[in-house]
């Protein structure tokens, strides 16, 4: 789907002559009250700053190397009883405790939000604010058990649930992939249909035990027990290399999950890879639930993960599968995992899983699927801008 027009401009190629026009149609509304309010709450700014919309204190995007590090810098909020006043609810699962080789994923929330301060709300090709456009909210941290895996796995699941069941739009910043499962348990409880699975790796993870415990390596065996978890919707992107592990492939076979592998997928095209890939996981499903592993990507793009391998996608590769998936219907939620910034002293992979979420909401947004439009999810009663928000 081509979201800009196809005309040659004298100063700008097709996409750029779309990004141009589209900036202008854009409103500042939630740019203004934002402004505002870091005046009212932070102080006029000093007599030589000659901008009189600074403030003393930073309270807001700008500078994007101060403040406290929350996603995208939105609002930090403290009682999780209110997330389902937002329309995006970030939390984040700090949890290694599934790691089978380097850990330091229980780092990635914190990795993620720091770099995330790097970014602005608005996307130039996708012509896309999201300060314009939706709330978002930082839930913070689910309070992990490092010592126990299955204590996680529940608090996990009791996260999600409680920010799926509230209607806002869930966003989990991992952890390792071991908390794949109980994302999944936590969405799948509130549905009558079936959930599928779009899920980006270089690693199939459906071994049913590794090291006699449920692991990194095996969150979909697991999650496609749930009942309404067909494993015939649980769709793998980017499998393959020499860390395979042959007793989750034989899984995969037996249970009829399908696999793409990188070379499929450039072969093929990404553009009719995502539809596959959306076929599979939509077939007589509720919902998907979209879960992306940074290590998908070719190890030279992401050094700070658990199970780097080259010969995975390019970054360009990955946002155009995204954005397509985010385009075509609206999802269930995502999470990113296996980022360990311990690993990558340049904070490039926390920055390609900012990059994801931020791609994912700024399609979803574009394409009307947020807000969502669901009466139940009450919308009516949620803040226009995230300045309503915390005011």
């Amino acid at each position: 789907m081509h979201w800009h027009p196809r005309k040659v401009h004298e100063n700008y190629g097709p996409e750029a002559a779309f990004a141009v026009e589209r900036e202008a149609e854009l409103p500042t509304t939630a740019w203004d009250r934002e402004v505002a309010r870091a005046l009212e709450l932070g102080l006029q700014g000093a007599d030589s700053i000659v901008d009189r919309r600074i403030p003393t204190f930073s309270r807001g995007e700008l500078p994007h190397f101060a403040g406290i590090n929350t996603f995208l810098k939105a609002p930090y909020v403290e009682d999780v009883r209110t997330c389902g006043d937002y329309d995006v609810a970030v939390l984040g699962a700090p949890f290694d405790g599934g790691t089978t080789y380097r850990s330091g994923t229980r780092f990635g929330p914190q990795g993620i939000r720091r770099i995330s301060a790097l970014y602005g709300p608005y996307s130039f090709e996708l012509g896309v604010d999201l300060r314009e456009s939706i709330t978002i909210a930082d839930l913070g941290d689910v309070f992990t058990i490092p010592g126990n895996i299955e204590k996680t796995f529940d608090q996990i699941s009791k996260a999600v649930s409680h920010v799926y069941a509230s209607g806002a739009f869930p966003v989990v910043l991992g952890g390792d992939h071991s908390i794949g499962y109980p994302t999944v348990r936590g969405v799948a409880e509130h549905l009558s249909g079936n959930l599928g699975i779009i899920h980006f790796d270089r690693h199939v993870d459906t071994q049913e035990t590794d090291l006699d415990e449920r692991m990194h390596t095996t969150p979909w065996f697991h999650a496609t027990d749930i009942p309404n978890v067909p494993p015939q919707n649980l769709v793998q992107i980017g499998i393959g290399g020499w860390q395979a592990p042959r007793p989750g492939v034989k899984v995969g076979r037996e249970r009829g999950t399908t696999i793409m592998t990188v070379t499929d997928c450039v072969e093929m095209g990404i553009e009719a890879a995502a539809e596959r890939a959306l076929e599979v996981a939509w077939r007589d499903a509720e919902a998907v639930w979209l879960s992306f592993d940074v290590d998908c990507l070719d190890a030279a793009f992401v050094p700070g993960t658990g199970w780097p391998e080259p010969g995975g996608f390019l970054p360009r590769e990955v946002l155009k599968f995204i954005q397509l998936i985010a385009d075509a219907r609206p999802l269930a939620g995502i999470e990113v995992v296996e980022c360990s910034p311990p690993y990558d002293n340049a904070d490039i992979t926390s920055l390609i899983a900012t990059r994801v979420i931020c791609d994912t909401l700024g399609c979803l947004v574009r394409s009307g699927h947020l807000p969502s439009k669901n009466p139940a999810k009450g919308q009516s009663d949620k803040p226009s801008t995230v300045e309503d928000a915390t005011s």
